[in-house]
């Protein structure tokens, strides 16, 4: 319930105020049944924003420490981000990683939308950094379609280390849906699910005129904090 309250009442009027949201191929996300919308991640407000733009309710795979940031912003978010029934996921080991894949599973079982970024977590820089496997184990497993999604002009708003965003309009572009019911049967081999990953990514990358890179974001990060303390 809390969710439809802050799409239509409390956030996504605002939102739609001030960013204006211009969806694109938004007829590509089916009326019903299961999907994975996968996209780049480019800012804090991609989150915000997709759901503003989509009828349908659309559930994010979101990182624990959304949940867990310090101070005033910190405990709003999590308010948001708890009462909109998003996922939280550790990252902090394998464990982890398998409790956010039955935690999603779960809602594609229940035939509804599944938000995920192959990236694992938002791009330092703006350009579109190399897919993680895990968005291809859902698919493969609960054998729905991916739609491709890409946000556009959200780096410009809300870049990474930006306390308050920008008012400017962005675009949310869907593509057709991807289907991998071939790799039936072969849905565990390492060289099938990534495949399926860059396959997902180059159509993402279609869509957004990112730059690729061909590295993970987090090791990028990671060598990035690194210089920093050095």
């Amino acid at each position: 319930m809390f969710y439809y309250v802050l799409k239509y009442v409390l956030l996504g009027p605002l939102l739609r105020l001030l960013f204006r949201p211009q969806a694109e191929g938004i007829e590509h996300v089916p009326a019903e049944g299961a999907a994975i919308v996968a996209g780049n991640h480019l800012s804090f407000a991609d989150p915000l924003l997709m759901p503003a733009v989509l009828k349908r309710r659309i559930t994010f795979l979101a990182k624990a420490e959304y949940f867990t940031a310090p101070g005033l912003k910190g405990r709003l978010t999590a308010l948001v981000l708890r009462g909109a029934g998003q996922i939280s996921v550790d990252r902090s080991g394998r464990a982890a990683a398998q409790a956010a894949l039955r935690e999603g599973l779960g809602v594609l079982a229940k035939g509804e939308l599944l938000a995920i970024y192959p990236e694992g977590t938002r791009s330092p820089d703006g350009r579109l950094y190399k897919g993680k496997v895990g968005v291809a184990v859902m698919a493969l497993a609960a054998q729905v379609p991916v739609v491709p999604c890409a946000m556009v002009g959200t780096f410009g708003i809300w870049p990474p280390g930006r306390l308050l965003p920008r008012l400017r309009p962005v675009v949310i572009r869907f593509g057709q849906p991807l289907d991998f019911s071939r790799f039936a049967g072969v849905a565990h081999h390492k060289t099938v699910l990534r495949a399926v990953t860059d396959e997902i990514t180059y159509a993402v990358l279609r869509l957004s005129g990112q730059e690729y890179v061909d590295r993970y974001a987090a090791d990028v990060k990671a060598g990035q904090a690194k210089g920093r303390r050095g």
